[in-house]
């Protein structure tokens, strides 16, 4: 059901049984998937695709210009998967020229109430972003991440899957896959045991990644100690992803538990 008091521009493009509810906007270059439900008073803009099955609550802002001086009405794109939960006053951003020009979200996400995307942020399947937390520009938040209501996540930061971020805490360092961060800056406070356990992920495998960690973490000079770590954890493809996800990027700073 499409309420009579929608303004829907005749170029943007509306699949089977999508229901939007009164007073939203959709403008021209909008395409919105299958069974999808958008209630009143959201707003869609810009070069915006959205996939299927996604619930969109009232006085959500979804495509509009990017929060960024350097922006100058580009042609850039925002595209969000499927399954997804956003929920009252989110905002989601595209891209910019300068960040590649795509803004993406992935597949069963959970955006609570306040939460904001910023521009040429890559957010990866499954994550849940509470109350009022918003992603700096550029963020690359992998799948199965969770962060805690008021945290806020500066510009360019990684945060690896499946860790787990606490309330209200500044995000200002890189945190690995299954870490644990929280405190008034991010520090970080060992592994997300919980959430491994609950992937159904073998005891062994995870003592085996605890134990690497504590290596890979004994003090302060990461390089040196991922040199010595013992060969043997690299048969552990968590332990794999760890290291990884620590030698991809080495001029982004790492959330450790000594970061101040």
């Amino acid at each position: 059901m499409i309420h009579k008091t929608v303004i829907i521009d005749p170029k943007a493009k509306i699949s089977k049984n999508v229901s939007i509810g009164a007073y939203s906007i959709i403008g021209p270059n909008v395409e919105i998937g299958e069974n999808s439900m958008i209630q009143s008073h959201v707003s869609i803009v810009g070069h915006t695709k959205i996939g299927n099955n996604n619930m969109i609550y009232s006085f959500a802002s979804i495509g509009n210009d990017p929060q960024d001086l350097k922006f100058n009405g580009e042609q850039t794109k925002l595209e969000i998967g499927d399954n997804n939960k956003i929920r009252e006053y989110v905002t989601i951003n595209p891209g910019t020229t300068g960040g590649g020009g795509l803004t993406k979200v992935g597949n069963n996400c959970l955006f609570m109430v306040s939460s904001h995307i910023a521009h040429d942020c890559l957010v990866e399947d499954n994550v849940i972003l509470a109350n009022n937390v918003p992603l700096g520009g550029h963020a690359h938040i992998e799948s199965n991440v969770i962060i805690g209501g008021n945290s806020a996540v500066q510009q360019f930061t990684r945060v690896g899957r499946s860790a787990m971020i606490g309330g209200m805490c500044g995000v200002v360092r890189d945190v690995i896959p299954y870490g644990i961060a929280h405190g008034n800056r991010s520090v970080l406070q060992g592994l997300n045991l919980i959430g491994l356990r609950r992937k159904n992920i073998p005891n062994k495998q995870i003592l085996n990644l605890n134990d690497a960690y504590k290596e890979i973490f004994k003090d302060e000079n990461l390089t040196q100690n991922l040199i010595n770590l013992n060969k043997d954890f690299k048969n552990n493809e968590l332990v794999l992803e760890v290291i990884n996800f620590l030698e991809k990027d080495k001029k982004r700073p790492i959330c450790t538990p000594f970061s101040k």
